[in-house]
């Protein structure tokens, strides 16, 4: 059996936390936290000599001479620098985790799609043996664009680290508990939560409950971010205080240890004869971050007509077009609707952005039939979509008394780009063959009167 791993850390209060995650609140703040007192220089980054023997390193998120509103970088203090944390690299296979671009000409990507969910099987899985790719977007290679996978785990990775040089990763529990150990801290995870995993972090992923099963949104452009609220101003949506990001724990252990790292959409490993995450103390704004979906506090119509889905956008990364989200990750969860004479689920339409959704758990309004948790649907650019005819009856013909859409929660994985099903989407996942039809019984309402046919 192999030897457990002993994380030693602090809180920035200096309170003991042993292997149990502690958390410092914030969105892109510049943090500080260290997991030995004095481990940190204080006024310098970069001392001739580190408390401890420690080494000083620096991790950058963006570039040098990025603005300094966009310039993230966090400063590590560790055990041993990062160069020897790799040795030779060999090339892995890993068949069902895909980049983009991955178009496939036997594979049809235009049309509306909903899968149900996919099964965990035997096989045993870790973090990167049971990552299945649905759709890619953009191109990895150019840094724009984005992928999106299914995570099925039913084993923990042990002396198996992993980081992604491509990407950011946001995680999105649907069962089941993780464990990201990282070099910066440890966040656990479960449903209603997400977790924000940077470019270039390193990191352990142990099962706490499983099986465990959730989405990835894999983010080859800039960074997330909260999206600006205009006129809403400074409060609702998602709050800066509610996101979560682990204090320092390292880990001191010579075990032989495997280090998988994707670059340019290809996976390779490497062996050391210890464990990366070593960092004892680090200060700066380049950190993984967790936050819980049920503080997220919606904005809605009180009055009349169903806004924009934008308005229910919990993090947005955005593209070098203003106002256009190389990928926007929104949020459909418990909410009152009072609007009067207002037709109240997501209205019909076609759509220059592509959309991905994904079920965590209840019913999703517009609907309500065949969308269950742990499923998927997409709807492509500019392909209409909309409520199907169920969802469309009892919304027209309601009572429009104020009502509580409750036990609901569904998210949006929504690009610029256009989404180009994998093989693995297309062939392998449980696809719903019928989902095209739920739009056949909507009725021909037009008679040439004002009026217009509204019996049932």
């Amino acid at each position: 059996m192999n030897e457990q791993p002993k994380f030693s850390s602090l809180t920035s209060a200096g309170t003991p936390v042993g292997t149990e995650p502690g958390y410092m609140p914030g969105f892109g703040n510049d943090f500080e936290t260290e997991a030995l007192p004095g481990a940190l220089p204080q006024g310098m980054n970069s001392p001739q000599k580190c408390a401890y023997g420690l080494y000083g390193e620096q991790l950058t998120g963006t570039a040098f001479t990025a603005p300094s509103h966009q310039n993230e970088r966090t400063w590590c203090y560790r055990i041993r620098p990062s160069v020897k944390h790799v040795g030779r690299f060999h090339k892995i296979d890993v068949p069902y985790w895909k980049s983009a671009p991955c178009v496939d000409p036997d594979v049809i990507s235009l049309g509306q799609y909903r899968w149900d969910p996919v099964p965990h099987g035997d096989t045993e899985l870790s973090w990167v043996t049971g990552m299945r790719t649905m759709t890619t977007a953009g191109d990895v290679h150019t840094q724009a664009g984005m992928a999106a996978h299914i995570y099925l785990v039913t084993a923990s990775m042990e002396d198996t680290y992993f980081f992604s040089a491509d990407s950011e990763l946001l995680v999105v529990p649907q069962e089941g508990r993780l464990r990201f150990c990282t070099e910066l801290g440890v966040i656990d995870l479960e449903p209603k939560e997400i977790a924000i995993l940077p470019r270039g972090l390193v990191y352990r992923v142990e099962l706490i409950d499983g099986p465990a099963r959730g989405f990835v949104c894999e983010n080859y452009g800039q960074k997330f971010e909260l999206p600006g609220r205009g006129p809403i101003g400074a409060n609702c949506m998602a709050n800066r205080r509610d996101f979560k990001t682990p204090v320092a724990a390292f880990e001191d252990r010579d075990v032989e240890s495997r280090v998988i790292i994707k670059w340019q959409g290809q996976f390779h490993e490497t062996t050391i004869d210890h464990s990366p995450l070593d960092v004892v103390a680090w200060h700066g704004n380049y950190a993984p971050v967790k936050y819980d979906l049920s503080t997220y506090c919606p904005i809605g119509a009180i009055l009349f007509d169903h806004p924009d889905p934008s308005i229910f956008t919990v993090l947005t990364a955005p593209s070098s077009v203003p106002g256009t989200a190389n990928i926007d990750f929104v949020l459909f969860r418990e909410r009152w609707m009072v609007m009067e004479d207002t037709f109240r689920p997501p209205w019909y339409h076609k759509n220059v952005m592509s959309e991905l959704m994904g079920n965590i758990y209840g019913e999703y309004d517009a609907k309500p039939q065949g969308f269950v948790p742990g499923g998927v649907s997409l709807h492509n650019m500019m392909l209409p979509h909309g409520p199907d005819n169920e969802a469309f009856e009892k919304a027209t013909f309601a009572d429009l008394q104020p009502n509580k859409l409750d036990n609901t929660m569904s998210f949006m994985f929504e690009t610029r780009f256009p989404q180009h099903l994998t093989p693995f989407a297309a062939t392998e996942a449980p696809l719903q063959d019928d989902y095209i039809d739920c739009w056949d019984s909507l009725k021909k309402r037009f008679d040439g009167t004002p009026e217009g046919n509204w019996t049932d």
